[in-house]
């Protein structure tokens, strides 16, 4: 299974995702090409350490949105590496209907909440100051809808009473990494 990961950050998870790989833990599936929509992302750094292309995608003209000449470019990048799988690690755009439909049941988004609980940006922060006993991520389909899409698995995480914003940040971090390759590695199996 072909797997190309969007990100727009440091690259945590994709680190996550790459590393399961490298260790023979990802199963049938490999990363075939990162790209990012920064061209000083972190995450492009990745390619070089585990020899997997890393490419700048200029998302231009929008800022927050992929449509219009930056939805082609990524488009045509990510088709030119023939994917089964698109993975969204951090990536910070609100995809169109054209992009999805291009990719559509192959793409992945891991979300930092208990979805449908405290869906959009920053999620562990909406749950901390919510005040709930636990919360967590999850990986789901992507559709039209944010972090709407069917959700594929989840990791809970307890809000311990003496948990920081910092510490519960941190303890998703960890869940995360887990979770994203180990639903990559079932994605691949169950194509094979």
């Amino acid at each position: 299974m072909r797997v190309v990961i969007l990100g727009s950050g440091r690259g945590s998870n994709a680190d996550a995702i790459l590393q399961a790989q490298q260790a023979g833990q990802l199963g049938a599936a490999r990363v075939v090409h990162i790209l990012s929509d920064k061209p000083d992302a972190g995450i492009l750094a990745l390619g070089a350490r585990f020899g997997v292309p890393a490419t700048f995608v200029d998302p231009a003209p929008f800022k927050t949105k992929l449509e219009g000449p930056g939805e082609d470019r990524f488009i045509e990048a990510i088709n030119a590496a023939q994917p089964d799988l698109v993975v969204l690690a951090g990536f910070m755009r609100v995809l169109k209907p054209r992009f999805l439909g291009v990719f559509a049941g192959r793409i992945i988004n891991l979300h930092p909440s208990l979805l449908p609980a405290f869906p959009g940006l920053d999620g562990i922060g909406q749950a901390f100051r919510a005040g709930v006993k636990a919360t967590g991520c999850t990986v789901h389909y992507v559709t039209l809808e944010v972090d709407a899409g069917k959700i594929i698995e989840q990791v809970s995480v307890p809000v311990e009473s003496g948990d920081t914003l910092e510490a519960l940040t941190t303890k998703v971090h960890v869940a995360e990494h887990r979770l994203l390759p180990a639903v990559i590695a079932r994605l691949s199996q169950a194509k094979e």
